[in-house]
């Protein structure tokens, strides 16, 4: 069991599993005259990560090159991204997406904001190890020249993987909290964007739960609509992923899915990163919140979304049953 399993998830350890079955099955999918992709698909997605490593390293014994070479060399597109985030360890996949955001012009704060406010400190620790033995320096060095102004100093604390992680409840700090936030913000003119900064990125996920409810107590506005209608840009995307997170994260990710999916064109990347990397963890409440939250299953919002290999191979960590 790794630290990222987890009973939610739709993709569980293949029972009676022999890597070397796998290596043999796979090479044969790619050595063969046209890649047969169905294999491909039915192998790396009906084992779990932890299995897809065995096979990964039982795959480079055998031929003497990398399983994700050979998938980039006889796959691509969209296809060959998500095939590669299956082979990738977890933590590696997280800081490989980190990079991407702030690689090249322009930085893509949506994946930044989607990474960080989602990630436990065991899973941000886990990344920021990979980002330095991968690149030699500290992911926070990076970021601080890539995000800038409230925005930046909110995601370093994030990318800090520093929140409290204890289970007490300490409902008078609730209380006392909720009111310095409703003093930062509703009650006054202009904002004390530091005071929201400071208490959603550093509390606990249980205490934040119930400042949420002590604050409607107080404002008789959510936490949320406050932020909404008190900030806007990047800052208010974080706080409000944030805030979305601690109620919520299954709905936060729903709703995620939806949005990428939703109007003209499809956001294939974003697909791909929350169905991989929810897919031991929680993809099954996932699926739950968007069928609450929509109306109908992820499952037929994906077979009308995506298609070609692509789309059976999301299907497939999605799962039939919703």
């Amino acid at each position: 069991m790794s630290a990222w399993s987890n009973a939610r998830g739709t993709v569980k350890d293949k029972a009676n599993f022999k890597p070397e079955d796998d290596v043999a099955a796979l090479r044969k999918a790619i050595e063969g005259l046209g890649t047969t992709e169905k294999t491909l698909i039915d192998v790396l997605t009906q084992r779990s990560n932890a299995q897809r490593q065995l096979i990964g390293t039982a795959y480079q014994k055998a031929t003497g090159r990398t399983l994700v070479a050979d998938l980039e060399g006889d796959t691509h597109g969209d296809f060959e991204d998500l095939l590669v985030a299956l082979v990738t360890p977890p933590a590696a996949y997280d800081c490989h997406e980190v990079m991407k955001a702030i690689k090249g012009p322009g930085t893509t704060e949506s994946t930044l904001t989607e990474i960080f406010a989602s990630r436990s400190n065991g899973q941000i620790k886990a990344m920021t190890d990979v980002y330095l033995k991968e690149t030699g320096r500290l992911m926070s060095h990076d970021l601080k020249s890539e995000v800038s102004g409230d925005y930046g100093k909110a995601l370093l604390i994030l990318a800090e993987g520093k929140r409290d992680e204890s289970t007490n409840v300490d409902t008078a700090k609730a209380k006392a909290e909720a009111k310095a936030l409703y003093e930062a913000g509703e009650k006054k003119w202009g904002t004390d964007e530091a005071k929201f900064i400071d208490i959603l990125c550093h509390r606990s996920v249980p205490q934040l739960r119930q400042t949420l409810i002590e604050y409607k107590n107080i404002s008789k506005k959510t936490l949320q609509e406050s932020i909404e209608s008190e900030m806007s840009g990047d800052l208010e995307e974080l706080l409000v992923a944030v805030v979305k997170c601690v109620k919520n994260a299954p709905a936060y990710f729903a709703e995620r899915l939806f949005k990428a999916m939703k109007g003209a064109g499809t956001t294939e990347s974003t697909l791909t990163r929350i169905l991989v990397s929810r897919s031991e963890i929680d993809l099954m409440d996932i699926k739950e919140e968007y069928k609450k939250l929509f109306g109908y299953t992820l499952y037929s919002r994906l077979e009308s979304e995506v298609s070609g290999s692509y789309g059976e191979t999301l299907k497939k960590l999605c799962g039939q049953d919703g």
